[in-house]
C-alpha cells in the first residue's frame, strides 16, 4: 500500500492469501481541538545571543553538538513585533483529527500510516482471515507477541489498543502543503512564525515556555521508539506556555507559514537557505539527540527550516485563526 490510497475510499491490502478490501472510518473520539486566544500586543521576537565557541573561528567548522548551522545567528536581532489578537491550537494536530480530514477530502495519507497500519480500519482488520491478520499484526503493527497462538478476537483487541493510542499522537510525515491544506479545510491557517513564537513565549516572553531556566523534567527529551519518537499531545503539562498552549518546546517540531529568511535588520548573511527555498519549522522534537544540546534546541526563539515537501517522522503542525 502506498500513501496515494485514500482513507475515505476502499482500501485494498495485498497479502499472501489474496487481497482484502474495506472502507475506513474516522476515529470515534479525537483529541479536543480547542484553541487558545492570544491577545493583541507587542512582544520581543528572536534573540541577541551569540555563539562564541572558538570552533567557529575556523571556516566551515561544526559546533560541538554537530549542528550544520551556526547557533543563534538566524535569531538576530531581537526585535519588537506587534500582532493583532489571534487563536492558536492548544495542541498539535493529532492523527485522529488528520484522519477525519483525509476521509472528508480524500487527501493522500501521511507516509507513515501505510507502513505502521494506521490506515487500516477496524472493519478491514475484522474482514481478514486469521492468517492474513497475523501477517498484518507482525509486519505492520510490529505486535510483540506470538501471533501464531492468538485467536482472531485476541488479535483484533490488541490492534485496537494500538490504534486507540495512536489517535492521540501528533500527526507526522506530512509536508508543508499537507499541513496548509488541513488547516484551510478546518477553517483555519498555519500560524506565522511570529504568532508561533509569541504563543510559545507567553505573556512574560520566556526563554522556554515555562520560564527562563532549562528544566529537562518539563518535557519528554528521549524516546526508545524510532517509529514514534514523541508522546500523545498534552502528555507533559510542564511544557505549556503562559497562554496555555501545550508542547511548544518539545514533542514534534511544527510547520509554520513563513519562508525561512533573515529577520528585519539582520546583518548581511551568506545563508544559502534564505529566501523562498525552505519553510520555517518551530519547536524542538523529542528525537533531538545529544543531551548536552537540549537546552539550546528547545528554546522558544530557536529556528529550524526544511524543504516544503520534506516528510519526516518528527515534523507535525498546529493551526491558527484570525479573531473576527
Amino acid at each position: 500500500m502506498t500513501n496515494k490510497h485514500w482513507l475515505g475510499s476502499i482500501f485494498c491490502l495485498m497479502l499472501a492469501g489474496g487481497i482484502a478490501c474495506s472502507t475506513s472510518q474516522a476515529a470515534d473520539k479525537p483529541v479536543d481541538d480547542g484553541m487558545v486566544l492570544i491577545p493583541a500586543g507587542e512582544f520581543t521576537m528572536g534573540s541577541n545571543k551569540e555563539d562564541n565557541m572558538s570552533m567557529w573561528r575556523e571556516a566551515n567548522a561544526l559546533n560541538p553538538y554537530g549542528f550544520n548551522d551556526r547557533l543563534y545567528v538566524d535569531e538576530r536581532p531581537a526585535h519588537k513585533v506587534n500582532l493583532p489578537a489571534y487563536m492558536i491550537d492548544k495542541y498539535e494536530v493529532t492523527n485522529a483529527q488528520y484522519r477525519d480530514f483525509v476521509i472528508a477530502s480524500q487527501h493522500s495519507v501521511p507516509a507513515l500510516w501505510p507502513r505502521n497500519g494506521y490506515s487500516f480500519s477496524s472493519t478491514l482488520l475484522a474482514s481478514l482471515s486469521l492468517e492474513d491478520l497475523r501477517q498484518v499484526a507482525t509486519d505492520k503493527f510490529k505486535l510483540d507477541m506470538d501471533t501464531t497462538k492468538m485467536t482472531q478476537p485476541a488479535l483484533l483487541a490488541e490492534l485496537e489498543k494500538i490504534q486507540a493510542a495512536r489517535h492521540q499522537l501528533p500527526v507526522t510525515t506530512v509536508t508543508w502543503p499537507d499541513a496548509d491544506a488541513y488547516c484551510h479545510w478546518a477553517g483555519k491557517r498555519l500560524p506565522t512564525e511570529a504568532e508561533w513564537e509569541k504563543a510559545a513565549r507567553g505573556p512574560q516572553g520566556y526563554e522556554y515556555p515555562w520560564g527562563n531556566n532549562w528544566d529537562p523534567k518539563k518535557i519528554n527529551t528521549m524516546s526508545e521508539n524510532p517509529d514514534a519518537p514523541y508522546s500523545a499531545v498534552g502528555s507533559f503539562p510542564g511544557d505549556k506556555s503562559g497562554y496555555g498552549v501545550y508542547d511548544m518546546a518539545a514533542n514534534v517540531t511544527e510547520w509554520v507559514a513563513d519562508w525561512y529568511d533573515a529577520y528585519p535588520g539582520a546583518p548581511a548573511s551568506d545563508n544559502k537557505y534564505y529566501g523562498t527555498l525552505q519553510r520555517v519549522v518551530r519547536g524542538g522534537m523529542t528525537s533531538s539527540g545529544h543531551y548536552d544540546s537540549l537546552s539550546v534546541v528547545f528554546r522558544t526563539a530557536k529556528r529550524n527550516h526544511l524543504k516544503p515537501y520534506s516528510v519526516l517522522i518528527d515534523v507535525g503542525f498546529r493551526c491558527a485563526k484570525d479573531v473576527k
